[in-house]
């Protein structure tokens, strides 16, 4: 099929769930005079072969008003932006958004300083020129007409990142989003765009703390290649804003286990790993943000702990070394409180497979593990032995072991919880086994039920009867 064969089909044979109602939608914007084209991401992974839900079109001709007079009998129409044309349509089928092409004038520094105004008089090719890439510079007519002022569909073929104009230098926000689509698409940053990104770095800090961790988290939850975005970071000298990160490259590993060879060439081979392993596993996108992220931190400790023992390079307690390094990057990156909470128990854990593991180990362990769990830690561990190339790839015989027995336990899945409860210390109290002070409650109850639960985690009671039993036999030793 040709290229214009294909790209008819953008309102019609694509079977969007949602396609006869935005014919609908075209139509009414057409008969109010305006032109609608089809622009950014949806374009561009359209022309990919990939549906993206979230539709974006631009509308020529028309100003704020007309606008939101053609599209208000669709559904509820939102116009928090409208002031700078942007105009939301929410229906029963889709949410949609609609824009003015717009006039942006930088006079500040950050994202704050830019006069943004609307032209309905725009041409599509001046309006395409102030995007970032050239591959989300592309528009599509709803009749099916590729219009790509500056060649987007040939860096797209040869998955490159390009610049559009000089007005990239405007938003500095463009380079973490070129960190992130590189890693999306398995891209290489042109090297002009690179200087131009260079020359950006003094404005790092007027970035916004929300949109630096959008763009880490679009990173960590879209990449197929995860490492081409630290490359990025890298080439454009933006990797000094990550000193965490920065400190890896030129920390030495033992040949022997690791032949890849720098700490940074490990990181990014694991970083790859752990995206293919969330992939087969199908995991909620929660789940990957943390064993991604994950992934990234759990060597930051070599940085601090590699040294030259006799010839060969170790790095000893480098795990819990990369605790407060995790933290102080994770914090860098405006991430949440509760995805820091998540991560470093994994990074803290990621050795632990090496020496063996008892039953009572594997326990504790399930519980400092949380909230995460150990089927998690044996995906992390598994992305860190397969970033060995050339060695070979899978969950090694420790961490299997480690597996299986909480698998038998019960405990792969989840911590273990605890067999006594409160309540029943409340009928031990009520039967007479226990002092009547235990029907008050206070710090020796919690006591009580904690030393019961250290028991349970020991492997020295199994059961409700077991529980009760040593809890009022340690009331009467004491």
């Amino acid at each position: 099929m040709t290229l214009r064969g294909l790209i008819a089909t953008i309102t019609g044979v694509l079977e969007l769930p949602f396609h006869a109602e935005l014919e609908t939608i075209l139509q009414s914007i057409r008969k109010m005079g305006g032109r609608a084209l089809f622009v950014g991401g949806f374009v561009r992974d359209f022309l990919l072969g990939e549906l993206n839900k979230d539709v974006d079109i631009e509308v020529y001709g028309l100003g704020v008003s007309d606008l939101i007079h053609a599209l208000e009998p669709f559904g509820w129409v939102e116009q928090v932006g409208a002031s700078f044309g942007v105009i939301k349509l929410v229906t029963q089928e889709a949410d949609y958004d609609f824009a003015l092409p717009r006039r942006e004038n930088k006079q500040g520094q950050g994202y704050r300083g830019f006069v943004i105004e609307a032209d309905p008089a725009m041409s599509p090719k001046e309006a395409a020129s102030r995007r970032d890439y050239t591959i989300n510079a592309m528009a599509l007519t709803p009749e099916g007409d590729l219009l790509d002022f500056f060649d987007g569909q040939t860096d797209l073929k040869n998955k490159r990142l390009k610049h559009v104009s000089y007005k990239f230098s405007e938003d500095p926000l463009r380079v973490l989003r070129g960190f992130q689509l590189a890693a999306r698409f398995d891209f290489e940053m042109d090297s002009e765009t690179a200087l131009l990104c260079q020359s950006l770095k003094e404005e790092y800090s007027h970035l916004s703390k929300e949109r630096i961790w959008t763009e880490w988290q679009k990173w960590a939850c879209k990449s197929i290649k995860p490492s081409r975005g630290l490359e990025v970071l890298q080439q454009t000298g933006w990797l000094e804003f990550y000193p965490e990160l920065s400190a890896l490259i030129g920390v030495m590993q033992d040949l022997e286990w690791h032949p890849e060879g720098d700490v940074w060439m490990h990181t990014k081979y694991v970083l790859d790993e752990a995206v293919s392993i969330v992939k087969r596993e199908a995991l909620r996108e929660d789940q990957r943000l943390v064993i991604v992220l994950a992934a990234l931190c759990h060597d930051l400790g070599k940085a601090v702990t590699t040294f030259n023992r006799e010839g060969r390079w170790v790095s000893p307690g480098h795990a819990e070394a990369g605790l407060e390094l995790s933290e102080s990057f994770l914090k860098r990156i405006h991430s949440p409180h509760h995805v820091i909470h998540s991560v470093k128990p994994l990074v803290a854990e990621h050795m632990t497979h090496i020496n063996p593991l008892s039953p009572k180990a594997v326990r504790r362990l399930a519980l400092r593990l949380e909230p995460n769990n150990i089927e998690t830690l044996a995906l992390l561990i598994e992305a860190d032995a397969s970033g060995r190339p050339p060695l070979a790839k899978g969950l090694p015989e420790g961490a299997l072991r480690m597996l299986e027995l909480a698998k038998d336990l019960d405990i792969d899945q989840e911590s273990p919880k605890p067999i006594l409860l409160g309540r029943y210390l409340l009928e031990l109290a009520q039967a007479g086994d226990l002092p009547a002070s235990y029907l008050r409650g206070g710090p020796h109850f919690s006591e009580l039920l904690n030393k019961v639960f250290q028991a349970q985690l020991d492997g020295e009671v199994s059961s409700i009867e077991e529980a009760k039993q040593l809890a009022v036999a340690i009331v009467k030793k004491n």
